[in-house]
């Protein structure tokens, strides 16, 4: 079976452009004729000027618009398909829970936190082939920033506009994450799913355990990355355009700590690991490894086509038509009255 498409399907808009043209050619030659008749009668006209061809201008013109158009197609590259083939991509979903809470600015990790989890988070992506991504931010509530997807690009756009101020409730509410990523993943028996959590792991919001719990039942494996300090350090602030650390309802400058025992409990509960994360590295290369080796689902199912281009004949119509305008003159040559190409005169 013969497929055929164009690869470059913007340049066919050019053709638009042809019927313009005749219309152009259309009022010249009747501007022509009027001119003309101011001379005189046609008779007289023609003995004055022998040269003087009715026809040979819409020759000309006519493989001046074949050309252009066989050039036009050239640049939309015509194709045939000559082999046609389904393929069935097998991967795993995966949905990331990020922490926005305003802890994440804390700059334990170089540049702060969250950046940092930003920028690893990128390069996996970059690194991504067949798996399904999803991705969810929480602070003291959960929201679905982007929906389990294998459009990665439109996931490192939406990835990059995060932070804190998308997320009007602060705190950090672990469990709320989880329960929303469990039902964010696509519906269906015997799916390979994971949810990574990055997170500085002070949860003040529910019980993230009994909800790992849940997850485990669904068959839901989930990985956590410690983000942070367990020493505890300010957070800093903008406030009035100086730089300050984010202080309590009494005053007192805030300190956030890296709270590693909860994050243990949520990823020995759904079968999952932990990884704390350095300035070096922060721990998703390791958890995605681990991920990879869970059983493959199939994701989808692509019918693919090999296609060849076809611009041959079309290249050569355009250059033969072009060569014909070039040695064909709007005036009739002396010379060559006498010779008769065709029936009518030219």
């Amino acid at each position: 079976m013969q497929l055929f498409r164009f690869a470059n399907t913007d340049f066919l808009y050019l053709l638009l452009v042809l019927p313009v043209m005749v219309i152009f050619f259309i009022i010249n030659e009747a501007r022509k004729r009027k001119a003309l008749k101011r001379i005189g009668d046609g008779e007289l006209v023609t003995r004055l000027i022998p040269e003087l061809s009715g026809i040979r201008p819409s020759i000309k013109f006519l493989l001046q618009l074949i050309g252009i158009a066989s050039i036009i197609i050239i640049l939309a590259r015509p194709q045939f398909g000559s082999k046609l083939e389904e393929i069935k991509k097998e991967g795993v979903e995966v949905i990331i829970a990020m922490d926005v809470s305003n802890s994440m600015l804390a700059e334990d990790i170089q540049p702060d936190r969250l950046t940092r989890a930003k920028q690893a988070l990128t390069r996996l992506i970059d690194n991504l082939d067949n798996d399904k991504i999803g991705l969810i931010v929480f602070a003291g509530d959960a929201y679905t920033q982007i929906p389990v997807t294998t459009d990665y690009i439109s996931a490192k756009m939406f990835l990059s506009a995060i932070g804190p101020e998308m997320v009007p409730k602060q705190g950090t509410a672990i469990g709320s994450a989880i329960d929303l990523g469990m039902r964010s993943f696509t519906p269906g028996e015997g799916k390979s799913r994971a949810m990574i959590i990055i997170t500085d792991g002070e949860n003040h919001e529910d019980d993230p355990v009994s909800k790992a719990e849940e997850a485990a039942k669904a068959g839901i494996v989930i990985h956590t990355i410690g983000i942070g300090s367990a020493d505890g350090v300010p957070v800093p602030v903008i406030s009035g355009g100086k730089r300050d650390y984010l202080k309590d309802n009494d005053g007192n400058t805030v300190i956030t700590r890296l709270d590693e025992d909860i994050l243990r409990k949520i990823a020995i509960t759904a079968g999952g690991s932990y990884v704390r994360a350095s300035n070096s590295n922060i721990g998703l290369d390791e958890v995605f490894n681990e991920i990879r080796k869970m059983k493959k689902q199939e994701l989808e199912s692509k019918m693919y086509t090999e296609y060849n281009d076809q611009f041959q004949i079309f290249a050569a119509v355009a250059l033969l038509l072009l060569l014909l305008d070039f040695l064909i003159m709007e005036r009739k040559n002396r010379r060559l009255a006498n010779i008769r190409l065709f029936r009518f005169k030219i």
